[in-house]
């Protein structure tokens, strides 16, 4: 029987224990895609407790103690963080199987050198402990801690930016952080937010947007704006995959409907959307950058709890609307005039896992290395099982070893160890084949696939190449 949590957790062979601890383990971090707040970056926030730093905004253990039964106080109440904590720590012994239970204690080891496991009985002197180690363990020392070269946080176009600049003029901070555009709220026309949001993004942009070609150009200068600071990606919620063939004229009136707050329907959803996003992604290819698709999230279904906590609160789940032939077309628009950006298509229904696998194989380019991504398992897939689906899904179908590999989409700044959680996955993974006989014994070659998959191509794909 294998101790709990040891040096070759997950690692099965002897083989992969030779890719994890020779290769993967040593390997700094690219997290090109995370919610961490850019201002705690620039400011060096420091947590007044580990509940604060672990539990406040972390809807996957939320979730986990609303299943149990736990009252609203203590997850996003007004309980005090003893109580908060003490609370998750009479839950997490039962979620057995369930990978918050292993980052929960990756996390304890890896930045408090705390080997007991979480329970009632131990609740207190970790909660001690952790306290104690946080006088001195801020926002910037955890992202050092976890060997992170890259990141890049996740913006509005709206947004001024400011902490980044800031940032960017600190050169006491060794880790290289740049902003990445998210527009969502520019292109989420059937939202009753829109047209606030629109009245947002004049001021930022310094000009009256009351027709399409007035948004485009907004837009186009937020983004002219955002490459000089240093972005090179946008990234993009398509919970569901709108697209229908629009000139100017049929965006233009679908947006002048939407910015006067009447109802949408599917098809004008779909040229307005269409319309935006092919443009979107012709400014990206023009600049060199990576377009990001985050595909099939059903968001916030319990309206009783978005009224009471709004959104992102743990009430989203998985979507199961057919996207294939939408998401081709649009792509395809792109294709045809050689205006696709480099894109990375994450699915968060993993039914869909080989729909994407494949779809990436119509649309590379000569003399580009996998220029069309199938992304990372995602969300409700960064676990084992997800993992081990969505690399088996790419390898089979399409080439695992050109992967730009994981990242967290986490607010958590302790959330790294999932990096640690993926690479012993894909150690596990090419071990198991070259024990089976299914790939050559030469230790060496697959070190190189692995150490390219845990950073390498990452650093290559999202170097701009205009």
């Amino acid at each position: 029987m294998r101790p709990f949590l040891d040096d070759d957790f997950i690692l099965r062979t002897d083989t992969a224990r030779e890719l994890y601890h020779g290769y993967a383990e040593k390997m700094p971090i690219f997290d090109f895609h995370c919610h961490l707040n850019i201002r705690e970056i620039y400011e060096d926030r420091k947590f007044r407790s580990i509940t604060e730093a672990w539990l406040g905004g972390d809807h996957y253990k939320w979730r986990l103690l609303r299943q149990w039964g736990v009252d609203e106080s203590y997850i996003t109440g007004d309980r005090d963080d003893w109580e908060k904590f003490l609370k998750f720590a009479e839950v997490i012994p039962y979620a057995i199987g369930n990978p918050i239970y292993h980052w929960t204690h990756l996390e304890l080891r890896r930045f408090f050198g705390i080997t007991d496991t979480l329970s009632p009985e131990t609740a207190r002197s970790i909660y001690d402990r952790c306290n104690a180690a946080l006088e001195d363990l801020s926002a910037r020392k955890m992202i050092e801690m976890s060997n992170v070269r890259k990141l890049f946080t996740t913006d509005d176009p709206a947004d001024s930016l400011e902490w980044h600049r800031m940032l960017m003029e600190d050169r006491s901070f060794g880790v290289t952080v740049r902003p990445a555009f998210r527009p969502d709220k520019a292109v989420n026309c059937e939202l009753p937010s829109f047209p606030s949001y629109i009245g947002k993004l004049e001021e930022t942009a310094g000009m009256k947007i009351g027709c399409i070609r007035c948004l485009c150009e907004a837009l186009r200068k937020r983004i002219e704006f955002f490459d000089s600071m240093g972005c090179v990606c946008s990234d993009h919620a398509l919970d569901v995959v709108y697209y229908e063939e629009a000139d100017e004229e049929a965006a233009d009136r679908v947006f002048r409907k939407a910015l006067g707050g009447e109802k949408l329907t599917e098809t004008e959803i779909g040229i307005y959307k269409g319309y935006i996003l092919v443009f979107l992604g012709r400014q990206y290819s023009r600049l060199g950058w990576v377009q990001q698709y985050h595909i099939g999230a059903m968001r916030n279904n319990s309206s009783r709890y978005m009224e009471l906590l709004g959104p992102d609160t743990g009430f989203d789940s998985i979507e199961d609307q057919p996207f294939a032939k939408k998401l081709s077309s649009l792509i395809n628009r792109l294709d045809s005039t050689d205006e696709l950006p480099k894109t990375i298509l994450y699915c968060l229904n993993p039914r869909d896992n080989e729909v994407l696998a494949a779809l990436i194989n119509c649309f590379q380019k000569s003399g580009v290395q996998s220029k069309l991504q199938f992304g990372s398992a995602w969300w409700f897939n960064d676990q084992k099982d997800g993992m081990q689906r969505q690399l088996t899904a790419l390898s089979q179908v399409s080439l695992l070893s050109r992967f730009v590999g994981m990242l967290t989409d986490s607010r958590s700044f302790l959330s790294y160890t999932r990096h640690e959680y993926f690479r012993r996955i894909l150690c596990d993974m090419l071990g198991g084949l070259i024990e089976n006989g299914e790939y050559p014994s030469d230790i060496g070659f697959v070190g190189r696939i692995v150490e390219d998959i845990c950073y390498n191509n990452a650093e290559a794909y999202f170097t701009k190449q205009i």
